[in-house]
């Protein structure tokens, strides 16, 4: 089917993009979004929000669906193609072609790596199709890992099958399961179909897993990592990450890269303004790029203002979504002390109206509430200042990087 080219474009969340899945598959006991009792729910931006058609797109904007605004608010969905790439892509079939080709069969649904106890129990029920809910926000693995680990696991009994079911979580315990229950009964051809068995929830992870556990839940010492510095111009938030880059150079562990605020500008997000806009998307262009490293184990260390929360909740969902782990570093000297730094006249300018949107002076700075430590610079040493971020890492488990430092012979102030 050839979509409408009048059907304005939305590319859904990760969850909603499962959510489309299990409706368009006919897993899902609903066929529209938005259905009354049903947590499967489309949030469309303001600007759609009254279209009577829109066209869903995946990230890299192929077509997937229409979704029709209906009399009490509804979205139903128009099926126009499936997703064409991922991994285990193959695994992803429909409860009809199950029915189909694996009719008879015991339905386990898999969350989880499986455990000896779980295996000792499968190993007595005969032709299974292990469901392995792969969903946003679901399994304890990712659904790379859980697929693979499930894979395994079937391969090691006597005659097991396996099929991914992206059934995601809705941050509503209570409807999730009602509606685990409803797609899986589905997957088992429903009333009088296939007989369902649950997992027991006893015994200890696989050591034939231990390789695909390890590579997707590393320990926070091998965890990709985004240390976050934030605040205002002057604090001695480069300075301190600078000094925290070569700290990790010269420990040698690990691959480290900075995404140094001027850089960025110049390479990265050339052309944008100073507009709150243009530095929201300057600031969502560097956690894309730190979450991709973090996504591969890196370690990444930025510098942005980054004056408002919004913004870096938005990183840290990117990291959270890539794997890796979110560090935000506030560095909270005083306006007072930033503006008497102030080397390049900048803070001047601001007050004298040559700057426009300038943080701290005409554009607010909104501090974290939820920083992971809190440095003021005023009056300090780098090395100083540096050991509050140092003792909060090593506590955190990310790194240990507190070793003695050669000191200078005149003490070297932030200022």
């Amino acid at each position: 089917m050839i979509s409408p080219v009048s059907s304005p474009q939305h590319c859904p969340t990760p969850r909603e993009l499962d959510d489309l899945e299990l409706i368009v598959s006919g897993a899902a006991p609903v066929a529209s979004f938005g259905t009354p009792g049903s947590p499967l729910t489309l949030t469309l931006p303001d600007a759609l929000a009254g279209e009577p058609v829109v066209e869903l797109v995946d990230p890299e904007g192929l077509p997937l669906a229409l979704v029709h605004l209906e009399a009490d608010g509804a979205r139903r969905v128009e099926p126009l193609t499936t997703a064409q790439h991922g991994p285990f892509r193959r695994l992803h079939l429909t409860p009809a072609e199950v029915r189909a080709q694996h009719a008879g069969r015991t339905v386990v649904p898999v969350t989880g790596p499986v455990t000896d106890d779980q295996l000792a129990q499968l190993t007595g029920l005969g032709p299974l199709v292990l469901l392995a809910l792969v969903g946003h926000g679901t399994p304890d693995l990712s659904p790379v890992a859980l697929l693979r680990a499930t894979l395994r696991v079937a391969a090691d009994l006597p005659d097991a099958v396996v099929v991914a079911v992206p059934l995601a979580a809705h941050d509503d315990a209570e409807a999730d399961h009602d509606l685990g229950v409803q797609v899986t009964a589905a997957y088992a051809g429903g009333p009088g179909g296939d007989r369902v068995v649950g997992l027991v929830e006893a015994g200890e992870p696989l050591a034939s897993l231990d390789d695909i556990l390890e590579a997707d839940q590393p320990a926070p010492d091998r965890q990709g990592l985004v240390l976050f510095f934030t605040g205002l111009s002057g604090s001695g938030k480069s300075t301190l990450a600078r000094a925290l880059v070569d700290r990790l150079l010269e420990q040698g562990l690990r691959t480290v890269t900075s995404l140094d605020g001027d850089v960025v500008r110049r390479n990265l997000s050339a052309g944008l303004t100073f507009s709150r806009a243009d530095r929201e998307t300057n600031i969502r262009r560097i956690g894309w790029v730190a979450a991709e490293i973090s996504r591969h184990g890196g370690v990444v260390v930025v510098s942005p203002i980054a004056p408002f929360a919004e913004t870096r909740a938005q990183v840290r969902d990117m990291v959270d979504e890539a794997g890796g782990a979110f560090f935000l570093v506030h560095v909270a000297t005083p306006l007072e002390e930033c503006e008497r730094r102030d080397r390049k006249g900048l803070y001047a300018k601001a007050r004298r109206g040559e700057i426009p949107e300038f943080t701290g002076i005409s554009s607010p700075y909104e501090e974290p509430e939820d920083a992971d430590v809190r440095v003021d610079t005023t009056g300090r040493t780098i090395d100083d200042a540096l050991g509050d971020v140092l003792d909060a890492l090593a506590e955190a488990g990310y790194a240990d990087l507190r070793v003695a430092a050669p000191q200078p012979v005149v003490p070297e102030r932030i200022i």
